[in-house]
């Protein structure tokens, strides 16, 4: 059984890895762009097809996800009617939510049995609970991050030192990888503070253009669309975070499952995977539909959807993928260990994607890896 989270030697330790702990990862809520705990039960438009079956008896499966557009496979997956195309009669009932820590709370409390998560929250839900609440069950989403700045203060890299760099909350994926390139740079900065040679800002996306626009900050390492929303705003993106992994891909949204729901209801966790794989495949086949999909969606989540200079690149520095990209996880968490924000988690057992494979098996696709971290 993996170890629980094992408590940081200071005290600014344990406020450090309680800010981890409840930080949001990537909440960024369109139009608002904005952090939150708030979830937001939807009402699934697709109908059921005539004499369609419940799965395993089971009346609905409560789905969890963020509206933003590293969630694409659930946007487009609901808005499209794909994943009750596959879970026949039994229904589909999904819920949005803002942030990473109300997921996981929602999913611990059995208000959503599946959920689209970044990664710090999956890596945090897993280690608080001594890994006895969910499982990584499926990849969803990779890149999308890039550190744009004001080109007027910032021409090159190395200007970076001496700045006003905003991350989107301390301990969250973005911060932890800023940090971490700092420190790969040489430079010292206080992970907790975000005092040093760089001055690192935690900053709201929903208020980081205006931070940048009024000139209280130089630059931000954020995900889309603020990225592209600073571009917008004559900002220029001088660093893509993918540029810094191998093969250029590093997990930013997996698909995790209550273990209590995937041992009762292997075969609706199937179905779910199938979506997903099924969308995926989708958005890549139709590559303009599926973004106007996925904005239709931001619309009827938000009211409003985002101009075609924010989404357009935006959608295309983000890859779907059913692979989880195990090894980058496992990174990330490393990461944050070497800022300081938290000791070593065991991440053993985390994965469980005997289902995925046996999905991906069925479709005519290659099985993915765990890394190591898989149940045995």
């Amino acid at each position: 059984m993996p170890a629980s989270f094992r408590t940081p030697r200071t005290t600014g330790g344990r406020r450090a890895l309680a800010a981890v702990a409840a930080l949001p990862l990537l909440a960024v809520v369109l139009t608002s762009c904005g952090y939150g705990s708030a979830a937001d039960a939807k009402d699934d438009k697709a109908e059921v097809a005539a004499g369609a079956k419940k799965i395993e008896g089971l009346d609905e499966v409560k789905i969890g996800y963020f509206p933003n557009l590293t969630h694409a496979t659930a946007l487009v997956g609901d808005q499209e009617g794909l994943f009750q195309k596959e879970l026949g009669a039994t229904k589909a009932k999904y819920t949005q939510f803002n942030a990473g820590p109300s997921e996981i709370e929602a999913l611990n409390s059995k208000s959503i049995d599946i959920g689209w998560i970044g990664p710090s929250p999956a890596i945090n839900g897993y280690t608080r609970a001594q890994g006895e609440n969910l499982r990584i069950i499926g990849g969803s989403a990779s890149g999308g991050v890039k550190l744009v700045v004001n080109p007027d203060k910032i021409k090159s890299l190395d200007d970076v030192k001496g700045k006003k760099i905003a991350t989107p909350q301390l301990g969250n994926t973005q911060d932890v990888a800023f940090l971490n390139w700092i420190k790969e740079k040489g430079w010292k900065v206080d992970a907790e503070s975000g005092k040093g040679d760089v001055s690192v800002v935690r900053t709201d996306n929903k208020i980081t253009p205006d931070a940048y626009k009024s000139g209280s900050i130089d630059g931000a390492w954020v995900p889309e669309p603020t990225a592209s929303k600073l571009v917008a705003e004559g900002g220029k993106a001088i660093l893509d975070e993918a540029d810094l992994w191998p093969d250029k891909k590093f997990v930013i949204t997996n698909i995790i499952v209550s273990q209590e729901f995937l041992k009762e209801h292997p075969k609706v966790v199937e179905a779910v995977l199938r979506g997903s794989v099924k969308t995926n495949q989708w958005i890549k086949d139709n590559p303009e539909k599926a973004k106007a999909s996925a904005n239709a969606a931001l619309k009827e989540a938000s009211g409003k959807e985002l101009p075609a200079e924010v989404i357009d690149p935006a959608w295309k520095s983000i890859q779907t993928t059913d692979d989880p990209l195990a090894a980058t996880l496992d990174s990330e968490a490393e990461h944050a260990v070497k800022a300081g924000l938290l000791e070593k988690p065991d991440l053993k057992g985390i994965y469980d994607l005997k289902p995925l494979n046996k999905v991906l098996k069925a479709e005519g696709k290659s099985a993915v890896d765990d890394a190591g971290l898989g149940v045995k």
